[in-house]
């Protein structure tokens, strides 16, 4: 008898953990969440997450973005990017929708419009 196979119902994400350097490009075809540095783009074809301790000097270009740590470079979000109160953000925004919570940082530029589009590779 053939064993069946469930497949992976649950959430699929990817993550870069506190410790832990990347130079260069990362694409996602999923959720991202980065608590480590990064040094480089990122192109991700879903949410991603600059958590507490995470680092980025580069490009973002996803559907959604929640920044929590710090982010020194151009963001592009198709739809919503959310600034959490710790978060460090220098750089030009491109989004559709913009929530930045009190205490957040925030030194660039923000043009908003409902037909931001995202990088894919």
């Amino acid at each position: 008898m053939a064993k069946e196979t469930t497949p992976n119902v649950g959430a699929t994400y990817n993550a870069l953990t506190y410790g832990s350097k990347i130079v260069g490009k990362i694409i996602a075809d999923s959720d991202f969440r980065i608590d480590g540095e990064v040094e480089g783009d990122i192109i991700c074809n879903g949410k991603l997450v600059i958590g507490q301790n995470g680092v980025l000097k580069g490009t973002i270009s996803c559907i959604n973005a929640e920044i929590v740590g710090t982010v020194l470079g151009d963001i592009v979000v198709a739809d919503s990017l959310s600034l959490k109160s710790s978060a460090k953000l220098s750089g030009e925004v491109k989004t559709k929708v913009l929530i930045v919570e009190p205490n957040a940082v925030f030194n660039g530029t923000c043009s908003m419009r409902h037909d931001v589009e995202v990088k894919s590779e």
